[in-house]
């Protein structure tokens, strides 16, 4: 599928899926990435937004449903091929291990190393274009100062930036993040989505989880809202930051009102939870 002049690199068709007894997480999912465009997916808690990107990225496997990487069903990939073609940044890691931050970002290039280069998590042959990729990410997440020093002595913020210099590293034309800017300070949250745009404009597909629908309404092309499995609504800020379309997924206590006009003169929806009666501009 191509949306104007930009083609679909994955594609995501009818996608179901769910836990042995339990009842079903994804309901039908369909959902494009194009290159260049950056799409922001939000919903309640539970709406299976983080399950969602585990099956786009081969993590898990749909019951039904197909997953298509320039054009190519995923689902008999190797872990390998997938890491090739699309980037995770998770929202952390079961266990920290104790390794120095540029190990730990430098292991983001395993998918484009024989499996001799490694010794555990550790590159022991890296090439230029390995340290390449590893100084552009940590530059651009304002990480190379750690370098040095071991994951575990950061902050959950640090930590946040670190994986997020580790997905860039990898080199995938499709990135995928699940809640990135959790734990930063708001100056690094724009610092994160800056980044993210910018990987947009290069040319990658750019999905992003967020809780965050002000982050979202500046920085994504498009954003998809996730309820009870199924895509309730998709569209340009303006056209999904609305009473109508927030109000029954999240209630009526939200405020809605419009950020400053950009460059493009385009003003972009901001929404607040917002305990008063008067609850929109």
């Amino acid at each position: 599928m191509v949306e104007g002049n930009r083609a679909a690199l994955l594609e995501a068709k009818d996608l179901r899926f769910g836990y042995a007894s339990d009842t079903p997480i994804l309901q039908g999912v369909d959902l494009d990435l194009h290159a260049g465009e950056m799409v922001a997916l939000f919903g309640p808690n539970g709406a299976g937004k983080s399950t969602l990107l585990k099956v786009l990225g081969g993590l898990l496997k749909s019951s039904t449903g197909d997953v298509l990487v320039a054009g190519q069903e995923i689902g008999n990939w190797s872990s390998l091929k997938c890491a090739q073609h699309m980037a995770r940044m998770p929202q952390g890691l079961d266990a920290w291990p104790d390794m120095k931050v540029g190990d730990l970002v430098r292991a983001g290039r395993y998918c484009h190393r024989p499996a001799r280069s490694w010794r555990g998590l550790f590159l022991t042959d890296a090439t230029p274009g390995d340290h390449s990729a590893v100084q552009e990410a940590m530059l651009a997440t304002g990480t190379t100062g750690w370098r040095d020093r071991s994951v575990r002595e950061l902050s959950g913020g640090e930590r946040e930036r670190v994986l997020l210099a580790r997905a860039l590293a990898q080199g995938a034309p499709i990135l995928l993040a699940d809640e990135p800017t959790r734990s930063l300070d708001p100056a690094h949250q724009l610092e994160a989505f800056g980044l993210l745009k910018t990987q947009a404009g290069q040319g990658k597909a750019v999905l992003v989880v967020t809780h965050d629908w002000n982050l979202a309404s500046q920085f994504a092309d498009r954003l998809v809202c996730l309820a009870e499995g199924r895509i309730v609504a998709q569209g340009t800020p303006c056209q999904v930051l609305r009473a109508d379309v927030l109000g029954p997924v999240f209630g009526s206590h939200l405020h809605f009102g419009s950020l400053p006009s950009g460059e493009a003169g385009e003003a972009r929806p901001f929404v607040l939870p917002w305990s008063g009666s008067d609850r929109s501009e």
